[in-house]
């Protein structure tokens, strides 16, 4: 193994909203017993012609903090942004910081579909009574205006797309902005995507979402890697990572999570769906390269693993073509389902829990895998204390990311 040096880039604050709970306990909890929520999607403007299976988050409960005359005016995206960041934000203790050496970039291009084409059908005759809120609501920077007036953020806030990537985007875009001293403190959120049945259609027309095949077994619909997979389902969520410097947080009096040591992005110039694995295996290699490790050095890998019919081939190949094979691997899309913009933080996030329980979870619905030569943690949770762990993300038009993520314990670092 390579020698461990202790990184400089920690995670110290986490929030998560996701069908399967609302808070990292609930959601743990939830990703330790393989609970799920997949059933035919009820949310207003999810269904018309076709019936489609998605896993929907119940409720939200709003913290007192929150404006309530807020809530009132926000979209669903911005709603459940709000109770993700500030489950974040006070476990990271940031009230305590000065807000204008703390910034904000959340992951996602085109979230609140569902709300603004809801806004399209009930306004259509009538445009003259569309409410002037309108103007600001329908844009994606609208949910950074909501955090950053919310939480008094003064330091820097936009927004970056990269499809089913952005989440991971969003975490590597707030590691670059804390490394180069324009902020200390950087929150990586990952936007809740809200699909209309327009997308659901269009997805579902493109190959990507999955048919009617499992319409009266939703539980089953489910199942990336596994011989009868049909397209990934859909799943609420959201999540938020409060990204520092190593000193910083010891400074603050804070323990972190992990050390993020390790990123890469990489392109494949093409407009297209299809996977890449150049692209896959680059993100990897760099990844690591990075983070000083060896491909020995991986124990645990939280891949991809949408349940499409290509992509969940070609990423065993490129982890097989980067010698990590050894690793164990699990999908917690199989639990969660696919939260598209949010998916790269909310993995991030179950790697993190993972890692701090001494526990992986189950893959549910992994009967027949595509590939058994892999380390697959299948029905049943284990025990096991990850060191270095390896998460990928890869999006719609050629955007391919990867992070290391290393246990500062497992270094016998200070934390």
């Amino acid at each position: 193994m390579t020698k461990c040096n202790l990184p400089e880039v920690v995670v110290t604050g986490v929030g998560v909203t996701a069908s399967i709970g609302q808070g990292k306990e609930d959601f743990a909890s939830s990703l330790l017993s393989g609970r799920h929520a997949f059933d035919v999607m009820k949310r207003s403007g999810r269904q018309k012609d076709s019936r489609f299976i998605g896993a929907e988050i119940a409720s939200l409960s709003y913290p007192d903090r929150l404006s309530k005359k807020m809530l009132r005016k926000a979209s669903f995206s911005s709603r459940a942004a709000l109770v993700t960041l500030t489950e974040a934000w006070e476990e990271a203790e940031l009230d305590d910081a000065d807000s204008s050496r703390i910034g904000l970039v959340v992951g996602g291009s085109n979230f609140q579909q569902r709300e603004n084409f809801e806004v399209y059908e009930r306004y259509q005759d009538r445009s003259g009574f569309i409410s002037p809120a309108y103007g600001l609501s329908f844009m994606d920077s609208d949910l950074c205006g909501i955090c950053t007036d919310q939480f008094g953020i003064t330091g820097l806030a936009y927004t970056v797309g990269g499809a089913s990537a952005s989440g991971q985007l969003a975490v590597i875009h707030a590691i670059q902005q804390v490394l180069s001293g324009e902020v200390d403190t950087c929150i990586a959120l990952g936007a809740l995507m809200d699909l209309s049945y327009m997308e659901c259609e269009a997805l579902r027309a493109l190959g990507a979402m999955g048919t009617d095949k499992y319409a009266d077994e939703p539980e089953k619909a489910c199942r990336p890697f596994d011989q009868n997979r049909d397209g990934f389902i859909y799943g609420e969520s959201c999540g938020a990572l409060v990204i520092e410097r190593k000193e910083t947080a010891l400074r603050r009096g804070l323990k972190p999570y992990a050390a993020l040591s390790g990123w890469s992005i990489k392109l494949d110039g093409n407009r297209n769906p299809d996977p890449s694995l150049e692209g896959e295996i680059h993100v990897i290699q760099k990844a690591l390269e990075r983070a000083r490790l060896l491909p020995e050095d991986i124990d645990y890998i939280n891949p991809h693993g949408t349940g499409s019919f290509i992509g969940d081939e070609i990423e065993l190949k490129a982890l097989r073509a980067c010698r990590l094979s050894h690793a164990y691997i699990n999908a917690t899309k199989s639990i969660t389902g696919h939260g598209l913009s949010a998916a790269g933080i909310v993995e991030i996030i179950s790697v993190l829990l993972q890692m701090k329980k001494s526990a992986l979870h189950p893959s549910r619905n992994l009967d027949h895998p595509i590939d058994d030569s892999f380390h697959w943690v299948n029905e049943k949770s284990i025990s096991y204390r990850i060191k270095n762990a390896l998460s990928l993300s890869m999006g719609f038009g050629g955007m391919n990311t990867a992070v290391c993520i290393q246990n500062i314990e497992k270094c016998g670092g200070e934390s």
